[in-house]
């Protein structure tokens, strides 16, 4: 066991240690401001503060984790032999950086607090980010920051043990339109026909009258080609069903139908299902509760997981509402146009409310992207992109989350890469 001597445990510093050195490390480990207790332990130990209190391993440490509120920090982001750092340290500190401020910052979402330009939907872009700014938003920093950690302190202490870890992948399926020409309601379907026709699109025309009469295919219905390819792999797959409205007229859907409510039946007999939250309503609790609880009476089985429509993350009044909702896991903290570690991780974190000073249940799933943030790229541009996040993940043995949509898998020429990276890259490397 570790034992970390610190002069003061506030919620910060809880909440950090326990991420590095028991998230990520799997390092048992405790925290004490007992300095008889620290002084007599004959284990491996270090020290957390100001200065050290003789020769042993010792972790410089910075203002962050011991305040309240917000500041606007002073931040000079350096190289650190591959990757960076901040919140620089002095030369009695093992570390050049203190990783637990630093990775406090980046976990919290410190900077979408601060004064920031908001995108035309309200969201946090990631061009306002210090990872995007300094280079290193394709990086989990905060992993690599804990492994480096952990080959100092192996190197004084051999005998300390960590509970190692593997790879985990994950894909994300955003249902949010399951159906193309199916339970859009009378006035859309009309809508669609007369748009089909004013433009002349004959062949779709067609396509439309034959899926409403049951002769063909919806060309957005893709699931069982899914499951089918899901139920041998190690790969955890959930799809993600919206039932409020859409954010557009076109999304809306009749999610009280009967054959939509199968749907989400016959997938939740096979995989996970989760709630995509309506964006409009966000901020309603009373709205979301009934949404989960909607969802909750056709899969028979408490929501688990639930993202946010658009990827609108307003903190902390967003996440708030999860936590009331009493939803366990969200998939929302990453940025809808842009491939990268919004919260500089690749392991699950708890959400931690900087107004409240307070950790929270909320378990926040660090997803890299999804597929329409690469969609102007080329083919060959699409998959190395995909490849370096990957090799990001896999150096550091954490977990890769990547969206898909259920029409992504529509088997025509613009999809073979989706359906190449779903498959191959993602399903049959887990076996």
């Amino acid at each position: 066991m570790l034992l970390i001597y610190v002069v003061k445990i506030g919620p910060r510093l809880d909440y950090v240690f326990k991420q590095i050195c028991g998230r990520i490390l799997g390092l048992e480990f405790e925290l004490t401001t007992n300095l008889e207790h620290f002084i007599a332990h004959n284990g491996p130990k270090m020290s957390y503060g100001k200065a050290p209190l003789g020769n042993e391993f010792f972790v410089q440490s910075h203002d962050l984790l011991f305040s309240q509120g917000l500041e606007d920090w002073e931040i000079h982001v350096r190289l650190w032999d591959t990757t960076v750092g901040f919140f620089a340290t002095g030369e009695n500190s093992v570390l050049p950086f203190d990783i637990f401020a630093t990775s406090f910052y980046l976990l919290s979402r410190y900077e979408e607090y601060l004064p920031h330009v908001k995108d035309n939907l309200g969201r946090f872009p990631y061009t306002e980010s210090l990872a995007w700014k300094h280079g290193f938003l394709n990086q989990p920093v905060v992993d690599l920051w804990a492994f480096k950690f952990w080959g100092c302190l192996q190197k004084v202490f051999p005998e300390l043990e960590q509970n190692k870890r593997t790879i985990q992948n994950t894909v994300v399926v955003e249902a949010k339109r399951p159906f193309e020409f199916l339970y859009r309601g009378f006035l859309r379907t009309m809508v669609g026909f007369f748009s089909d026709l004013y433009k002349l699109r004959l062949g779709r025309l067609v396509w439309r009258a034959q899926v409403l009469l049951g002769s063909r295919k919806d060309p957005y219905d893709t699931f069982k080609w899914i499951l089918k390819l899901s139920k041998s792999s190690k790969t955890r797959v959930v799809l993600f069903f919206l039932l409020g409205e859409g954010y557009t007229f076109r999304e809306t859907l009749k999610t009280n139908r009967q054959g939509y409510v199968n749907l989400i039946k016959f997938v939740a007999d096979y995989l996970e299902v989760g709630l995509i939250l309506s964006y409009h309503f966000l901020s309603d609790l009373p709205r979301l509760i009934n949404e989960k609880q909607q969802l909750e009476s056709y899969t028979r089985r408490v929501l688990k997981s639930s993202f946010n429509d658009r990827q609108k993350v307003k903190l902390p009044e967003v996440y708030r509402n999860l936590v009331e909702a009493e939803i366990a896991q969200d998939y929302s903290m990453y940025y809808f146009n842009q491939f990268g570690f919004r919260a500089g991780t690749c392991t699950s974190f708890l959400f931690y409310d900087l107004e409240y000073e307070v950790k929270t249940p909320l378990e926040l799933m660090p997803v890299v992207g999804k597929t329409l943030a690469l969609r102007e790229q080329t083919v060959g541009n699409i998959e190395q992109t995909f490849t370096t996040v990957y090799r990001a993940v896999q150096s550091v043995e954490g977990h890769f989350i990547m969206v898909f949509s259920n029409r992504d898998f529509e088997p025509n020429k613009d999809n073979k890469i989706w359906r190449y990276l779903f498959l191959e890259k993602l399903i049959k490397s887990a076996g």
